[in-house]
C-alpha cells in the first residue's frame, strides 16, 4: 500500500512523506478497507508533532477520518454488519493511506446517495454537532442558537443539525467568504467575530433584545458570549480553536442562570455507548430526509496522498472551511471511486456503448464507445457473455 508514516516527530505538514508499505494485516476483529477518501483534522496537525494527547509509538501511519470499501471482514465474527464490497466511512489510526484496518464499532455505512468525499468528513464532525444540541442542549423550535465559527467543520454541522429542529441560527465567522458559507448552509444570520460589539448585534437579532439561548462554542468564546446569552441560557463548551483554556466570569453564569455544558464525544463509546446509537440514527434520519448534507471545501479540490501535506497545512492556516478531504486512488486507479459502485459496459454497435451504473439505484446512460474507452481506466473485474464489469472510479469530467 502507499501510507503516510511517520518515523520521527515533524516540524509541520510540509514534511509528511508518501511511502510504499506492506498491506496491513487486520486482526481477528477488524476490517480490512480501501479506502478511496481520507479527511484532514486538527489533531492530525497536533499528532505529527508529538503535541497531542493521544501519541501511538513510532513509527505510525498519520491519519483518522476516511470512506471506502471493505476488503475483508472480522475472522472471529462470523455474522458481521458489513460484507465483502460494502461501502462504509469510520474514523482509526492510520488514515492516510490505501488500505486501513478499523473495528466494527468505528465503521458506519455510507448514507444513501451519499459519495465517498462527503461520507469521509462525517464521523467526528456530524455526531460532535448532533450529541451537543440534540441530546446534551436539548435544541428545539423556537430556540435562537449562536454558532462561532459556523463555517468549520463542526459549525457546519451544527447550523444544518440546528435548523432541522427548528432554531433561528445566528452563525459566527472571521471572513466574508466564510459568513456566506455558513449562510449557504442555512445560517439565518451571519455576524463577523471580530468586529467590535458584535454580542450587541446578536442580541438584536433575537426578541425584545433577550440574546441567544443556546451558544455552540468550538473556539473558547464562553467569557464575551455570555453578554449575549439569554436568561437560562446554555453554553456548550465543544472546543478551544483559539488555542487558549478561558476562565469564565461565573459571577456572569450565575446572574444570567447560564448552564455551562460540556461535550466530550470521544468518551461516549465507552461510558454511553447506547447513546452513541441514538446519536447515529438520529443522524441518518435527517441524512435520509435531506436535512443534513456534506461539508467538505470545494473551493479547492485534493487528490492523492501527495496532497496531504499541502491540505493540513491549509486547515492550520484557517484557508479553508468546512471538511478539508483527499481524495485516494487505489492502485491502477486514477481518481477516487465516490457515487458509482459499478459499471457495465454492453457495446451495442461500433459506436456506442451502453452503460449501467450501479449506486444503489440502476440508472442508464449512453455514451461514444470511443470515449468511454478514452476515459474508463478501470481494472476488469469478470466478464460476461454480453457484459464487462468493472470497479469504476467516477471520472472527474462534467459529462462523466
Amino acid at each position: 500500500m502507499r501510507a503516510i508514516q511517520v518515523k520521527e516527530y515533524l516540524k509541520g505538514p510540509q514534511d509528511l512523506i508518501v511511502s510504499s508499505l506492506p498491506n496491513p494485516t487486520p486482526s481477528a476483529d477488524q476490517y480490512l478497507i480501501a479506502v478511496y477518501a481520507t479527511a484532514t483534522n486538527f489533531f492530525d496537525l497536533l499528532q505529527i508533532r508529538g503535541k497531542y494527547q493521544h501519541q501511538p509509538p513510532l513509527p505510525w501511519i498519520s491519519g483518522s477520518e476516511f470512506s471506502g470499501i471493505v476488503l475483508s471482514t472480522p475472522a472471529s465474527n462470523p455474522s458481521p454488519a458489513f460484507k465483502k464490497g460494502d461501502r462504509v466511512f469510520g474514523a482509526a489510526q492510520g488514515g492516510y493511506a490505501t488500505h486501513v484496518c478499523a473495528t466494527e464499532t468505528t465503521l458506519r455505512p455510507v448514507p444513501n446517495g451519499w459519495g465517498f468525499v462527503d461520507a469521509a468528513g462525517l464521523m467526528v464532525t456530524a455526531p460532535t454537532s448532533y450529541g451537543a444540541l440534540v441530546t446534551r442542549a436539548g435544541v428545539k423550535k423556537g430556540d435562537y442558537v449562536l454558532i462561532h465559527a459556523a463555517a468549520g467543520g463542526v459549525g457546519l454541522a451544527a447550523v444544518q443539525i440546528a435548523k432541522a429542529f427548528g432554531a433561528t441560527v445566528i452563525a459566527t465567522a472571521g471572513s466574508a467568504r466564510k459568513l456566506e458559507v455558513a449562510k449557504g448552509f442555512g445560517a439565518d444570520y451571519a455576524v463577523d467575530y471580530n468586529k467590535k460589539g458584535w454580542e450587541e448585534e446578536v442580541k438584536k437579532l433575537t426578541p425584545r433584545g433577550r440574546g441567544v439561548d443556546i451558544v455552540y462554542d468550538p473556539v473558547g468564546m464562553v467569557n464575551t458570549s455570555l453578554k449575549c446569552t439569554a436568561w437560562n441560557g446554555r453554553i456548550l463548551v465543544i472546543g478551544f480553536a483559539a488555542g487558549d483554556i478561558e476562565k469564565v466570569a461565573m459571577n456572569r453564569v450565575l446572574l444570567k442562570n447560564v448552564s455551562l455544558v460540556g461535550l466530550h464525544w470521544g468518551m461516549y463509546m465507552r461510558e454511553e455507548p447506547e447513546t452513541v446509537e441514538d446519536v447515529w440514527r438520529g443522524l441518518f434520519r435527517l441524512m435520509d430526509e435531506g436535512k443534513f448534507k456534506g461539508t467538505v471545501y470545494s473551493d479547492r479540490k485534493f487528490s492523492g496522498l501527495e496532497s496531504v501535506g499541502e491540505a493540513l497545512g491549509m486547515l492550520g492556516r484557517r484557508e479553508t472551511w468546512g471538511k478539508v478531504v483527499v481524495s485516494v486512488p487505489q492502485d491502477g486507479q486514477i481518481h477516487s471511486l465516490d457515487r458509482i459502485r459499478t459499471l457495465r459496459l454492453n457495446r451495442l454497435d461500433a459506436d456506442t456503448v451502453d452503460i449501467d451504473m450501479f449506486t444503489g439505484q440502476t440508472e442508464r446512460l449512453f455514451y461514444p464507445a470511443e470515449s468511454v474507452i478514452q476515459r474508463l481506466c478501470f481494472p476488469l473485474v469478470s466478464i460476461g457473455k454480453q457484459h464487462m464489469a468493472m470497479k469504476a472510479q467516477r471520472i472527474n469530467d462534467p459529462e462523466a
